[in-house]
């Protein structure tokens, strides 16, 4: 069961720390969500989705009380003498039990713990009312955004023929409705290079030499890198957010909100870029590889048993989600402290445990998208594409979304 180390979250909310308000209410309810996500195996755009309800619900609830920046979509008024501590974790409690009901026992108690430090009185019911009419308008707004509907994906055949029987994965995302998008195909690129472009020859073979089960071309360090980022979902960007709030030492409103910028550029990511996948329906490395005869290009010669380093996701390729989603979230870090984040580190549970640190969120970037050719399910065309369209979605919820106030 994958989970973050307790300790590590432990020191990241003893740092994020305010003389006004505990950040750490917001990374306590994250860390919540992420733990469930993964010993439940949510899958990534599901579990984007409930983060993202569960930050815009404490955002709203805190601004209502302090007012420093212009709402989602909530119109709410609260008396300044509000609980803002109340307010976050009832609002984060009532997201995940309403998400999570069979979750309810553990997540009363992590209520219980926030609460218990807040002085009983009219601040902390009024906090406990606010975040739970937050956390209410947001689950019933999202009941309506496409989440439930019936995956009719068609296996494409010939009568009697069979073909492989595994579920693809995530056909409806791309259908959901966005967040901060106009539409999920805003910014969807264009079409994947020909089979016979110089492009597509580079690329492929490329992919074929480093991204492979068994590669001579590939560094021990490149193979721990993909292996690294087979972590999937929030889990690969949420403990730097945490840490980025710790080390700029946010207060409670202003941790609640870099956690909601980058849910709401992350999920819309996820649509984004699984609109595209499923319009282009582009065929993944192990796939290519292994018909390179038929493509009509002899630069790009079959390999009948090529494998990829790891297992390749059930969905088709282009362009690619780790990239666009990573790009997304760190546009948005990138706008609100800088590129230059000092040292950033994570661990993986896909990768035993290993640490790897970045001092800029550009290297955090280029090793994702690298490590998704080195392994073995991405061509080059495809991450670049897919970071292209991340940032361009990370710089538009950054320009549109929760804004600062204008003095008067």
């Amino acid at each position: 069961m994958a989970r973050y180390s307790a300790i590590a979250w432990l020191l990241l909310a003893a740092t994020c720390l305010s003389t006004r308000s505990h950040a750490d209410v917001v990374i306590d309810w994250n860390s919540r969500a992420d733990a469930i996500a993964a010993e439940k195996r949510v899958s990534g755009p599901a579990h984007g989705r409930g983060l993202a309800i569960m930050h815009v619900a404490m955002f709203e609830a805190l601004n209502a009380i302090d007012r420093r920046y212009l709402a989602y979509r909530l119109d709410l008024v609260a008396d300044r003498n509000t609980s803002r501590e109340a307010a976050a974790a009832a609002a984060g409690h009532a997201v995940l039990t309403a998400l999570y009901p069979d979750q309810r026992a553990s997540l009363d108690e992590l209520l219980a713990r926030h609460l218990a430090s807040v002085e009983d009185g009219p601040p902390k019911e009024r906090g406990l009312i606010l975040g739970r009419k937050a956390a209410a308008a947001l689950l019933e707004w999202r009941t309506r955004d496409g989440w439930d509907a019936p995956d009719t994906w068609r296996p494409v055949t010939q009568p009697g023929v069979y073909v492989a029987t595994s579920p693809v994965a995530s056909f409806t995302v791309g259908t959901w409705t966005p967040w901060v998008l106009e539409s999920p195909a805003q910014f969807r690129p264009g079409p994947p290079p020909a089979l016979n472009s110089p492009t597509w020859t580079r690329d492929v073979n490329e992919i074929h030499d480093v991204g492979g089960l068994v590669s001579r071309m590939r560094s021990d360090d490149q193979t721990t890198a993909a292996k690294f980022w087979f972590v999937t979902g929030a889990r690969a960007w949420n403990p730097m957010v945490a840490q980025v709030a710790a080390h700029r030492r946010m207060d409670l409103l202003d941790c609640a909100r870099l956690f909601a910028l980058t849910s709401l550029a992350g999920m819309d990511a996820y649509i984004a870029v699984f609109e595209a996948k499923f319009q282009y329906n582009f065929w993944r490395p192990v796939t290519a590889i292994r018909n390179g005869d038929i493509t009509g290009n002899p630069a790009t010669p079959r390999d009948a048993s090529w494998v990829p380093l790891g297992d390749t996701p059930m969905h088709p390729e282009y362009p690619c989600a780790h990239c666009i989603t990573s790009a997304a979230v760190a546009a948005v870090l990138r706008g609100v402290v800088g590129d230059d984040v000092g040292d950033l580190s994570m661990s993986s549970p896909t990768a035993g445990g290993v640490t790897r640190r970045w001092a800029t969120l550009q290297a955090y970037e280029e090793e994702v998208s690298n490590a998704r050719i080195w392994g073995g399910f991405h061509y080059r065309f495809s991450t670049e594409v897919g970071r292209d369209m991340g940032r361009k979605i990370g710089e538009l919820t950054l320009a549109t979304q929760l804004r600062p106030r204008t003095r008067s």
